[in-house]
């Protein structure tokens, strides 16, 4: 019997973080071709998650490009993948979130008929430029996929509000949770990349969302420096992202502060780590909003939007936008009330218990191939029972 052949394709940090236990999970089964593209949309931070969890690209399209715009990214994306699926002919092409590599993937998946399976998705804030591209990327990956792995009944929810037939949505959890708890379980990260911070406490930040460019990075640096002015046994350790708009303001602002710590980007296994010592996150970012809990470290959000839902309900995190008043007024909650802090901590993580994975590589196991594909075998049949 013919394998099924199935494409993966990542090109950033949290894309390869996220489908790293999907390809595990396929790598698990005798009966798929899989072949696994990376586009390099986010080349240093992409290659530090590739080597962790031990995934070899059958081929790197390398599309980066210094401080690239997103239209010449998008059609570099599209015109490469569409060879590569024109040699390949995979059955599935599995995108993940909401990146410029998962938009233009899928859509030459799409122009070449080819099934669509997402991962993570759902998402929404509603607000199409917050986070910009991420919302209309998403939105648009959704309409164009077969198969929808949603991470929670509400991102469920939001795709049959927007018209999805149910039967091609599945509730599964986040597979970035499952990569979580496997470096978290992992020994010998624990000090790597910062600095011992003895009887302090750790404020650890990321901020480099498009949207914040300019003034709103400026107002967090201006909370930062606030906290840490006040606050005399905190210490603020920031992940520096290397987008020019972030480091050089960022930099300027904080970079020769006392008990303020900045890295460049961490890998991934060092930064896991380094959550799990950290006292209070904050950040403008979706996956650290999500691993978190399972952590049990409280999250201020900051942005105006979260498509994260279920973690501002569920009170693992709270949106604090990037008012500096705003943000330095409920850090100092955190920091100053032990019974609020300990009530953040020990709630459960609403994204999932770690098996994410498997369950997508189940459903995917169950699912017949589109009409349109011109070849209706059952997907299960070549699948390991």
């Amino acid at each position: 019997m013919n394998p099924l052949k199935v494409y993966v394709a990542l090109g950033t940090r949290p894309e390869a973080i996220k489908l790293a236990p999907v390809i595990h999970a396929l790598d698990r089964e005798p009966n798929v071709n899989q072949r696994v593209v990376a586009t390099g949309q986010h080349r240093l931070l992409l290659d530090q998650v590739l080597d962790l969890f031990h995934i070899k690209p059958a081929r790197d399209l390398r599309v980066m490009q210094a401080n690239q715009h997103l239209g010449g990214l998008t059609a570099r994306i599209l015109s490469e993948v569409e060879e590569d699926l024109l040699a390949f002919q995979p059955d599935w092409v599995i995108v993940q979130g909401d990146t410029t590599t998962a938009l233009a993937v899928a859509m030459a998946a799409y122009y070449q008929r080819i099934p669509i399976a997402h991962v993570e998705a759902g998402l929404r804030t509603r607000d199409r430029f917050n986070p910009f591209p991420e919302e209309i990327n998403r939105r648009f990956v959704d309409q164009l996929s077969d198969l929808l792995f949603a991470p929670t009944e509400q991102a469920r929810q939001n795709l049959l509000n927007e018209g999805i037939a149910s039967t091609t949505i599945h509730v599964t959890g986040n597979t970035g949770i499952d990569a979580l708890l496997e470096i978290a379980g992992r020994n010998g990260h624990g000090d790597q990349g910062c600095a011992q911070a003895t009887g302090e406490r750790i404020l650890l930040v990321t901020a480099h969302r498009r949207e914040s460019f300019g003034e709103d990075l400026l107002s967090v640096c201006e909370a930062l420096r606030e906290l840490v002015a006040r606050n005399p046994d905190v210490r603020v350790i920031y992940s520096v992202h290397p987008n020019p708009n972030v480091t050089i303001p960022v930099r300027r602002e904080l970079g020769d502060l006392p008990r303020f710590e900045l890295t460049p980007p961490l890998e991934y296994a060092e930064f896991v780590h380094l959550m799990k010592r950290s006292f209070l996150i904050l950040t403008d970012s979706g996956g650290i909003q999500e691993e978190a809990p399972s952590l049990g470290k409280p999250v201020l959000v900051l942005r105006a939007h979260t498509e994260r839902v279920e973690a501002i309900e569920a009170g693992t995190a709270k949106l604090v936008g990037t008012d500096p008043h705003q943000i330095i007024t409920e850090a100092e909650r955190l920091l100053r009330e032990p019974e609020l802090y300990k009530h953040m901590t020990q709630i459960r993580n609403p994204y999932g218990d770690g098996h994410a994975a498997e369950r997508i590589v189940r459903i995917l196991a169950k699912t017949s191939l589109p009409e349109r594909q011109g070849n209706r075998r059952d997907a299960s049949a070549v699948f390991r029972s």
